[in-house]
Order: C-alpha cells, then structure tokens, then sequence
C-alpha cells in the first residue's frame, strides 16, 4: 500500500499536466490511442524477457511499453501534421493495431492474454520497487517539462499558426507534448490500465476548466484532482474489494458531473445579488428635466437625491 500510494500521487499529479495540453489541442482521445500501442511494447518486453531468460519475465515490460508508446506517439504526430489523414483515422489504426499485435506478440513470448490484464484495466495493489522506480523518475520528467516549458506548449497546442509566427519551434514542441502523452501512458498502466489513462489525463482538466478561467490555474487546479482521485480511490479499495482503476475514474466522472450541476447554479445566484454598474447610482433625481422635481426639489420616496 506504501508504494500504490507513492505511485497513485505521482501519476494524479503529472496526467493531468498532460491532459491540458492536449484538451487543448482537440486530441483528448490521444491517450487511448498511445495506450494501445503500449499494449504491444508490453508484449514486446514479455517476449525480450523470455528471449533473455529474465526473471520475472514481466521485468522488461515497463522499458518496451515506453520504446512502444514513444514511437507510437511520433508516428501520430507526424501523421496529423502530414496531414496524409485525419487524426481520427490515425488514432484508430493505432487502436486496432496497438490491441491486435500485444495479443499476438504475447502468444508468440509464451503467454497468455491473462498476462495482459493488469496492464489493460490496471494493478495499483501490485506495484513491484522496480515499477515504482519507474513511474517515479518518468513522472519527475513529465512534472519537469510539463511545467517548465507550459507556455511555449501552450502557444502550440492553442495556435500552432501564432506559434509560428512568434518564432517558436512548432514541430519540436509538437514532438514534445506526444512524447509526454507517452511517457504518461506508460507510467499511468500500473493504476489505472491503458484503457482507462485517458479518462485520468482528460477528465481532471475537464472539472478544472469549469471552475477556471485561466491556463496556469486549469493546469494546477486538474493536477490536485487527479492527486485527489487518485489517493481516494485507493484508500476505498483499500477497505472494499473493488478494482481501483475503475474507482479512480469513476470517483473523477463523479466530481466533474457534480461541478457541472453546482457550478451555474452559484454563478446565477452570485450574478443575481450583484450589480452590474457599481460606478453609476440607481436611483437618481434629474430635477432639471422634470417640472415637478424642479416645484419640490426634496427627494421622493426610494431615491437618493440628486
């Protein structure tokens, strides 16, 4: 439980960095598509291990699901800037390729489809010292660049033409935030599998965004939610037998379907008690323009004078 909850925190907190970028970019599906990709770097790393007699024969699966995701990533990205095919295409090829060689290439290391399970619906409770290393070093890079270069990335993914004009690196900075939609991928399949990373990239920001208003506050704001979700949903599987991936996501649909009913019912009350000209008096008495406030220039009932 000490090192699911290391991981729970490190993975909410560097998501949902992810995440707002790529809601951002209209990509918000990116993540599934990387997911399934990773499935066959899983695979990939079964059957290295198994090649190279390592024990356990899951060691390398991390390592092979990140060469996999990465280079899934790139190819998504060049394909969308190509524009050879629309980005939905791309994504779904890689949905059904990614899903149908893990299947194949764990068959082929010796193993069965059950091996892949953890990694699809995720496995907080069995993360091993060599996993957490792994999450714990790729989340650091993803919060590390996420954060450090925000705005250049931001510039990008809201206007890649202004970008472009302003000087940036477009294509460089376009690499970037795939590769970090990757290495998220990657080290998320252990809590909550790679069917359901997306829903922790995207989901958080989504809440953040109705209650925010601004960039760098969407982006901190979704990272505590995702910090959040993430702790509550293991602390509840710890005391009830319920998978904690599906908790995770569920507790984070839960929250974003709450503030999208509280959230219009406070503005409008808060608009209601407001005044929308606090600079200009409402009850004003022109004497000037009416003969009968010019015959008894006292103030009527209700105004305030002149």
């Amino acid at each position: 439980m000490q090192r699911a909850l290391v991981a729970a925190v490190l993975v909410g907190a560097a998501a949902p960095v992810v995440g707002t970028f790529l809601v951002q970019r209209r990509m918000a599906l990116m993540g599934d598509g990387v997911g399934h990709v990773a499935l066959t770097g899983v695979a990939m790393g079964w059957l290295v291990g198994s090649w190279a007699a390592v024990s356990p024969a899951d060691s390398l699966a991390v390592p092979g699901a990140v060469v996999a995701a990465v280079v899934g990533s790139v190819v998504i990205e060049l394909v969308r800037e190509r524009g050879r095919t629309s980005g939905d295409l791309a994504l779904a090829i890689m949905f059904y390729g990614g899903i149908a060689g893990g299947v194949l290439l764990i068959k082929v290391a010796g193993g069965t489809n059950a091996n892949l399970m953890s990694y699809l619906f995720g496995s907080i409770s069995t993360v091993s010292t060599g996993d957490l290393w792994w999450t714990a070093a790729l989340a650091v890079l993803v919060l590390v660049v996420g954060v450090g270069l925000r705005w250049a990335l931001f510039a990008v993914s809201h206007d890649e033409e202004f970008a472009r004009a302003s000087g940036l690196p477009v294509r460089a900075l376009s690499m970037v935030v795939a590769v970090l939609a990757a290495l998220t991928v990657t080290i998320s399949m252990r809590v909550v599998g790679l069917l359901l990373v997306s829903a922790l990239m995207i989901v958080p920001v989504a809440v953040a965004q109705i209650v925010s208003r601004s960039f760098g506050r969407t982006m901190l704001l979704a990272s505590a939610i995702g910090v959040g979700v993430s702790v509550a949903g293991l602390v509840i599987t710890y005391w009830n037998d319920v998978p904690p991936g599906a908790t995770i996501v569920v507790l984070a649909i839960v929250l974003y379907a709450a503030a999208a009913v509280a959230h219009p019912l406070v503005a409008r009350r808060r608009a209601a008690g407001r005044d929308p000209h606090p600079d200009v008096l409402d009850d004003v008495l022109v004497a000037a323009s009416d003969p009968a406030c010019a015959a008894d220039p006292s103030p009527g009932p209700g105004t305030t004078g002149r």
